[in-house]
């Protein structure tokens, strides 16, 4: 699905918010964005990467807040919305159908580089020895990595084994997959919300659910 300027994307992470004001300029922002496009969707991601989410849309603030409250809601079934906007998600907000946005996420995946905690497909191990892909430059970055390095003639030298996550983008390893998991949409005229791949209303979901915990009681 490429670019559209008819998309609107705001990414929600835990970057801290500089600022009352910010604050509010995001949330007018949003409520522009509901009263404006016809579909909001909350997406996930399993790694965040800034770079990653602007190449998918037109780049939003980052930032967490609460799009609605149950008593200042203008449109119907936003204080849904307001109750998933947790962890590493954020909305999409697009005039395209449901059918575009999932076929477009459901094949769109990029690769990166991995950092601490992420899952990789391989291991990797650097071997003591000399590093000639490294110009001699490039040894005090190696040794800011704690990467135990020395100039050996000229030449970067691995004085020892080694292993370590952030180390691996010097030496060109995109391992960790970033990937934008579709979780729920919002539609603007009828005031759907509705979990992606449900059959069933939003309010039928919750109310098994409530259900459910009352029958443990």
């Amino acid at each position: 699905m490429p670019k559209s300027k008819c998309d609107k994307k705001v990414s929600l992470t835990g970057t801290a918010m500089k600022g009352l004001k910010l604050k509010q300029n995001l949330i007018e922002e949003l409520w522009k964005c509901v009263d404006t496009y016809e579909y909001l969707f909350i997406f996930s991601v399993a790694i965040v990467r800034n770079s990653k989410l602007k190449d998918i849309g037109t780049p939003g603030s980052t930032a967490r807040c609460s799009l609605a409250k149950t008593r200042d809601e203008n449109k119907d079934s936003l204080h849904h919305v307001s109750k998933r906007l947790r962890g590493k998600v954020g909305l999409l907000f697009t005039n395209r159908t449901e059918e575009e946005v999932n076929e477009w996420f459901t094949k769109y995946t990029e690769m990166d580089y991995p950092r601490a905690g992420n899952k990789v497909a391989f291991a990797v191990s650097l071997d003591s020895g000399s590093l000639e892909q490294f110009p001699h430059s490039m040894e005090p970055r190696l040794m800011q990595l704690a990467l135990p390095t020395a100039l050996k003639r000229g030449v970067v030298t691995l004085l020892s084994d080694y292993e370590q996550a952030r180390v691996l983008k010097r030496f060109g390893y995109e391992m960790a997959e970033f990937k934008v998991t579709i979780k729920y949409i919002w539609e603007s005229q009828s005031g759907r919300f509705q979990q992606m791949g449900d059959d069933l209303p939003e309010g039928a979901s919750e109310s098994a659910e409530e259900s459910d915990s009352e029958d443990h009681d």
